[in-house]
């Protein structure tokens, strides 16, 4: 198990991408937290085991809806946190 910090950066906004991380985190079992930062990027802090996070990383991405537009995801290994389930922070 791992912890790790996301940057989002793109049309993540007012898009519906918290909502559609939150259930694709619920779906392949990682926990955490996904929150809007003021400069327009997105912050999820997401915890699970390798093949849980790349799947992750993946479906944001790529697949979460077609008028959803990642540009990038900055990645940053943190300590092993343990969440209750997924979150989204208003």
């Amino acid at each position: 198990m791992q912890t790790q910090k996301l940057i989002i950066s793109g049309l993540v906004q007012g898009v519906g991408f918290r909502w559609s991380a939150a259930k694709v985190a619920q779906q392949l079992g990682v926990t955490g937290t996904v929150r809007n930062c003021s400069n327009g990027q997105v912050e999820v802090l997401a915890t699970g085991d390798s093949h849980q996070l790349v799947d992750f990383q993946t479906q944001l991405n790529h697949g979460l809806a077609p008028w959803i537009s990642v540009q990038a995801i900055d990645v940053t290994d943190l300590p092993l946190h343990h969440f209750n389930g997924f979150q989204i922070i208003a």
